[in-house]
Formats: C-alpha cells, sequence, structure tokens
C-alpha cells in the first residue's frame, strides 16, 4: 500500500508551437556542467530538533543525526509509527505519530495532538521522548509530508515535523522534523516586486498541503507541477534537439526563442528568458525522468523583474 504518491496535479496547454520551435531548432544554450552535481538520488533518515529554553524532553538544547551515523529505525503501521534513533551512549530518541483512532496516517497537518498511547476522541497522538525524558501529558500537533507503507501494512518510509509541549498548553516547545527512506519534494519560489508571474510574492510547498507530478525525459524536457494553498504553478522545460538533460548542467533560455515555462495561477509570459540550473537527475533506462532537483530564475520577455524557484521532486 502506498498512501503518499500524489496524484498527478492539474496541467496545463502550452501551446505546441512554442515547443516545436524550442525542439527543432535548439534555442537553449547550454554551459559547462557545475561542480559537485550528484546524478543519483538518496533516501534521507535523519531525525534533527531544537528546544526552547523550559522544555523538560529538549533541555533547551537542539541537535541533529543522520543514517547511517545514527541508526534510525522504523516500526508499526499508519495508524501508529514509531521512529527510534540510537545514539552512540546507547541512549534513544524515539517519535511516535499516531492516527486518530481508527484512521491512516496520510500527508496532512495533525493539530491538537495528545500524548500517543492516552488519545482520547478525535485527537491524534504524538510522543517524543529522548536521552530518558518524556512528557506526562502533551499538547501537540504534527505534519506529514510523505508516508508509505508495504504490502503487511509497515510503515516504509517517512517525512514529518512536530512541535510539542509537555503538561501545558503553553509550555516551552521542542520542535523537530523526522525523516526514514525520505526523498524531498517541495517547490518554493520567490519573486521580484515587478514580477508579471509572481506577483512579488513567495510561498513554499510540501507534501502535507500540496500535490505534485513530474514528466518528461532527457531528451525532450520535463513538465512540474504543483497545487496547493489555492495556488497552482507549472514549470516546463524544452530541450533543444540533439542535447539532452544532465545533472550539473546550467542552461541559458534566449526570451526570442524560449525554452523555459513557469507560470501559475492563470498568469504567463508571453516570451520567457532565463537560466535552469539542473542540481540532481536519475531515470530509468529509456531516459523517462523519475527524479529532479532543479533551479531556475525566470524573466518576461522586455522585463528585468525575476521569478525564482526550487524544484524538488523525490531528489
Amino acid at each position: 500500500m502506498n498512501i503518499s504518491e500524489p496524484r498527478a496535479a492539474r496541467r496545463r496547454g502550452i501551446g505546441g508551437a512554442l515547443a516545436a520551435v524550442a525542439l527543432a531548432c535548439g534555442l537553449i544554450a547550454a554551459a559547462a556542467p557545475a561542480q559537485a552535481a550528484t546524478g543519483t538520488p538518496v533516501a534521507v533518515s535523519s531525525y534533527t530538533y531544537s528546544s526552547e529554553a523550559g522544555d523538560f524532553v529538549g533541555q533547551g538544547q537542539s541537535a541533529s543525526y543522520k543514517a547511517p551515523a545514527t541508526p534510525v529505525r522504523i516500526s508499526g503501521t499508519a495508524q501508529d509509527a514509531t521512529v527510534t534513533v540510537t545514539l552512540p551512549d546507547d541512549s534513544e530518541w524515539t517519535v511516535q505519530l499516531a492516527a486518530p483512532k481508527g484512521e491512516e496516517l496520510h500527508p496532512g497537518v495533525y493539530r491538537g495532538a495528545e500524548r500517543a498511547p492516552f488519545r482520547t476522541g478525535r485527537a491524534p497522538g504524538l510522543d517524543v521522548s529522548g536521552e530518558y525524558r518524556g512528557c506526562n501529558t502533551i499538547w501537540g500537533q504534527f505534519t506529514v509530508n510523505q508516508i508509505e507503507t508495504d504490502s503487511t501494512g509497515a510503515v516504509t518510509r517517512l517525512d514529518a515535523s512536530f512541535t510539542q509541549r509537555c503538561d501545558s498548553a503553553t509550555a516551552p516547545a521542542l520542535k523537530g522534523t523526522v525523516k526514514f527512506a525520505a526523498y524531498p519534494l517541495s517547490y518554493a519560489y520567490t519573486s521580484d516586486a515587478d514580477d508579471w508571474i509572481g506577483q512579488g510574492g513567495s510561498g513554499t510547498f510540501t507534501g502535507a498541503t500540496s500535490l505534485f507530478s513530474l514528466s518528461g525525459t532527457v531528451t525532450s524536457g520535463f513538465d512540474y507541477t504543483v497545487e496547493g494553498k489555492r495556488e497552482e504553478w507549472s514549470v516546463t522545460f524544452y530541450v533543444p534537439e540533439g542535447d539532452r538533460l544532465e545533472a550539473g548542467r546550467t542552461y541559458t533560455v534566449d526570451p526570442e526563442k524560449g525554452g523555459l515555462v513557469a507560470m501559475g495561477n492563470g498568469r504567463a509570459c508571453g516570451f520567457a528568458g532565463g537560466t535552469l540550473t539542473v542540481d540532481r537527475l536519475a531515470t530509468t533506462a529509456d531516459g523517462t525522468i523519475k527524479a529532479l532537483a532543479a533551479r531556475f530564475s525566470q524573466y518576461c520577455q522586455g522585463a528585468t523583474a525575476r521569478y525564482n524557484g526550487t524544484i524538488h521532486y523525490h531528489a
């Protein structure tokens, strides 16, 4: 069972003329490969926390741990899952996330969490303890960005964050993120005040609030879409005929010729210029893109204001 793979976001037509011109004429100049490009994405298992002064569990401290240097294990099902982080001194941090009784965890925000083993009514459950310290009662919330299970129902992938307060709704907070075999999945953008696309705004979208889709090949380019929080965005990039998409390369787009189309909320450039940098890329044997991390900076023809974005799709 897989309960985190998002359904395809609604797609927008871009116009066959632009595609034909970009693909046929090789209109995008590719710069030399950038340094330190990573071709194969790696799943991450990690735990990071920060604690306000006075928090009993975190003791006002902060720390970050990552496998394989620090072992990270997961157990349980989508109804009730626990991540265990074993420190060098054999002490542990445990993060327990539980759905309301009778339900299963899925991407989303869970507010009003109570201590997981003793949650009541329709409340979700949370229980974070560390280095032999824990709460008697809990006020908190958590966010699930990704979660997957196998055929037996066991959780195999998790990406979540939490805020926990011990014994009082106003107690100092312990905040953290926990990941098990997780791949990044997000979109973020910023825009200059005069940019037509972003309208001077900014935003970040994760699996808790948004749906993502990615399609394309290394020889044709890609189409990436995201919808969530009352917004819809897409980024399309066309690869010139005879070239290919590669990790570590920065591609420069001439606004007179096109090749990069970043648009959203009903706004698009007539023609756009800018750059796109591919940081990480994973494909199948036939060149179909399965994972992508990329950055772009776009300006509409005749303007200098920029619309900038960062794409993470399982990379």
